[in-house]
């Protein structure tokens, strides 16, 4: 598809002043646990799975696609502990549909976060094959659970994820431990039924059914829950037994809530956002953060109130999975060139989040896409705009605020830097006034 040049649209708005903008440092006060893999191997010594298999037995270990912190470090340290108990792990990927719903893209998505059969210390078993285990009743509607065919022909299996807010929905459990059982370890086939169902049904619904035919019909299952803190470190670590997933969940989810990073302003009138990625958020650009779900029968989100989001490109882990890209109302050509459509539609249409992967305007490159925004944000002053300037939405320890925002910063967060934003060759960059 070919997009207005520069030359075609640079006539069609003016150029304008920019306000300055704060380089800011946000710290509020947390919990981290100094050795997440050693924690991590404690609690699965007291998991009761384990201690009921015989010498040999082997142990699925499910693993999803998100940018957690020290995933890699902590699936090593499970796996490890396995082999030490005398069992033989077998690491299975829990991810749904990601990686383009191929064994190749999900080991490769795996391997983006630092997960190789070598690093690990364990064979990968990415087949996207599924046993359908039972059709259930949600509501009025029929779901069929399916469940991964190389997580069945093990003895048992342990999945490892974060507790955290979801990005489609709200409610008693949302990402976690059941989700990744349900979802992840459904490949496209579960994923996809399971989403169609909660779309219509409730998703708090649909996965507590999914999950109560799951764990009668395969193999024992725990889990290792991970909590992270505001600067997404890993602050809680937790084993759960399978049957006690739907009891545990809400309280760490409670305290996943207290510790979600969120920015500090209730009004914005742009957000530029740097990158976005499945590894940062299932959306790509994680819905709490900006006050967005647009997908059907979302809550209405409280704060914040963002009136444009202009998106710049994808991360590099995402391996082109552009979904979140919708979530934005601008983006540049940059960004386009980076999206793996085959991926991109794959996730979409498996979730059933299709605003999500609708393409924003394309502007030829920074300048002219903030020249929009500006332009489009309805009464524009560069003394009194509210523009707020983050790398993704997980990193929010650091960011640009304009000046109009400098005066609303909690008391935890220090500015570092009085900076321009400047223009070279049309992409922006930051010069400190002070040099």
């Amino acid at each position: 598809m070919d997009f207005p040049t520069r030359s075609a649209v640079d006539g069609l708005i003016e150029p304008q002043q920019l306000p300055t903008f704060a380089r800011v440092r946000y710290e509020p006060p947390s919990e981290r646990i100094e050795d997440p893999p050693s924690v991590a191997q404690a609690e699965l010594d007291d998991l009761d799975v384990l201690s009921t298999l015989d010498d040999g037995a082997t142990v699925a270990v499910g693993v999803g696609s998100r940018g957690i912190h020290a995933i890699d470090s902590v699936a090593k340290s499970v796996v490890s502990r396995i082999e030490e108990r005398g069992f033989e792990p077998v690491v299975v990927p829990a991810m749904g549909s990601h990686g383009g719903a191929t064994s190749e893209g999900q080991r490769e998505v795996l391997s983006a976060l630092g997960i190789t059969e070598e690093s690990v210390g364990a064979p990968i078993d990415a087949r996207m094959d599924t046993s359908e285990l039972d059709t259930v009743t949600v509501g009025e509607t029929s779901m069929p659970v399916h469940f991964s065919t190389a997580a069945l022909e093990c003895d048992a299996i342990i999945v490892v994820n974060r507790i955290k807010a979801h990005t489609n929905f709200t409610g008693e459990i949302e990402s976690g431990l059941s989700k990744m059982t349900v979802v992840g370890l459904g490949k496209q086939h579960g994923a996809k039924s399971f989403h169609s169902t909660a779309i219509k049904e409730g998703y708090v619904e649909s996965l507590t059914t999914a999950l109560e035919t799951i764990q009668s019909t395969a193999p024992p299952i725990a889990g290792i829950a991970l909590v992270e803190n505001f600067h997404e470190e890993i602050a809680h670590v937790e084993a759960v037994s399978g049957s006690s997933f739907v009891d545990r969940e809400p309280e760490l989810l409670e305290m996943a809530y207290v510790e979600m990073p969120t920015l500090p302003f209730d009004e914005i009138d742009l957000l530029v956002v740097d990158e976005l990625g499945k590894e940062i958020s299932g959306a790509g650009m994680d819905t709490n953060v900006i006050g967005r779900y647009r997908v059907l029968n979302a809550p209405d989100p409280e704060h914040p109130n963002i009136k444009l989001i202009y998106a710049r490109g994808l991360t590099e882990r995402t391996k082109g999975n552009g979904t979140g890209i919708g979530l934005a109302d601008i983006t540049r050509k940059a960004a386009i060139d980076q999206l793996d459509l085959q991926k991109t539609y794959a996730n979409a249409l498996t979730s059933g989040s299709l605003a999500k992967i609708q393409i924003p305007v394309v502007c030829p490159d920074d300048e002219f896409s903030i020249r929009t925004a500006l332009a489009a944000v309805g009464g524009y002053d560069p003394e009194t705009v509210r523009i707020v300037w983050i790398q993704n939405t997980q990193l929010l320890t650091e960011f640009r605020v304009s000046e109009p925002l400098v005066d609303e910063l909690p008391e935890s967060a220090n500015i570092r830097a009085s900076e321009s934003l400047v223009y070279d060759d049309g992409t922006a960059t930051f010069t400190d006034e002070d040099e």
